[in-house]
């Protein structure tokens, strides 16, 4: 059996191999020939999963070893009969300690308390939860906003975007969906970027099409939006002015640590085994880390202390120095090259 992998999948040579031949190929520029004689198909974010990539060939299983899955035409698959699983909640630690990371960086630039200050939540799913969770121990007012957990459950926790975004800091946690009832592309646009206070942070570690990047300038602009972005429009071809309006600039690397590229890996092996009838034998083995921090060990500490101690497991400011000396031009390959980062955070 034939396993097509993207090249830069952790452990996909590892893993799969029990399974079949692996072939690794460069994920973005994967086409349809390299899937001649294939059955199985492991991706990333970057490789578009449509009629135009599968119609025709003989793939039967399709995983994308991510979270998110809006590259992927699910209905396509449906009709065609063909398995399809993401894996979910693989890197949702790594994405909270990026946030975290971010957001105690520019609280410590700024001179500001956290005990004073508001967030709001947008999408409140396994990450944004834990963010939640992780902002309401620091002593902030936390807001919740997720049309789809606010139907399910009723509960009056869950606000109008238009309140949440009323918050000193404001993070995007939300999947992108592209029209229907929970339309996120360019959730945030220019008729409600005047929700926003003036000042206020925001983080966006979700989809850079959740934010229109016309409105977010403009933001930065008239309302001095102090901006954290690691997701952009147009990937691998963002926004180079947007890039220098921002505080902190990444390339869609917060969820890159080893665990949860690790956890990637290990959620598409298990699923694949299922779907073929075997045994998962396999698992993910780490260099173990001589030193954590747990949460407890940050609540009560000054920002700077909170900053200088953050800094040594993750140095945000590495990864913004980075892509701003490229001025963009090695987003993939910045990608691509990333020295996976250690999760740290023990709950």
């Amino acid at each position: 059996m034939k396993i097509v992998a993207d090249e830069n999948i952790t452990f996909a040579r590892e893993a799969f191999g029990s399974l079949g031949d692996v072939v690794l190929v460069e994920g973005r520029s994967l086409r349809k020939e390299n899937l001649e004689g294939a059955e199985v198909l492991i991706v990333r974010s970057v490789t578009k999963i449509n009629e135009e990539l599968l119609k025709g060939t003989g793939v039967k299983f399709v995983g994308t070893a991510t979270i998110g899955d809006d590259h992927v035409d699910k209905e396509f698959l449906k009709r065609e009969g063909v398995f399809f699983t993401n894996a979910e909640g693989c890197n949702a630690n790594s994405v909270v300690e990026y946030f975290l990371c971010a957001l105690i960086h520019l609280l410590n630039k700024y001179h500001l308390d956290p005990t004073n200050l508001s967030v709001g939540v947008v999408g409140v799913g396994r990450i944004g939860g834990r963010v939640a969770e992780l902002c309401e121990q620091f002593g902030m007012r936390v807001f919740l906003n997720d049309p789809p957990l606010k139907r399910k459950s009723g509960d009056s926790k869950y606000l109008p975007l238009e309140k949440v975004l009323d918050c000193d800091v404001v993070t995007f946690h939300t999947a992108l969906n592209r029209g229907g009832e929970d339309n996120s592309f360019h959730l945030i646009n220019e008729k409600n970027i005047k929700y926003f206070r003036d000042g206020a942070i925001v983080i966006n570690s979700s989809r850079g099409e959740v934010i229109d990047n016309m409105a977010l300038k403009r933001g930065v602009q008239t309302k001095k939006i102090i901006a954290a972005l690691d997701v952009w429009e147009n990937e691998p071809n963002i926004d180079v002015e947007l890039l220098k309006m921002a505080d902190i600039a990444t390339p869609h690397i917060a969820g890159y640590s080893t665990e949860g590229k690790a956890n990637g890996t290990k959620i598409i092996y298990d699923k694949l085994c299922a779907f073929l009838g075997k045994e998962n034998k396999w698992q993910p083995v780490l260099p173990v880390m001589e030193r954590k921090v747990s949460t407890q060990e940050l609540y009560g500490k000054k920002v700077g202390e909170l900053n200088e101690l953050l800094s040594r497991f993750y140095d945000i400011m590495r990864d913004d120095r980075l892509l701003r000396e490229s001025e963009a031009k090695n987003f993939d390959e910045m990608r691509k090259k990333y020295p996976y980062r250690r999760e740290f955070l023990i709950k």
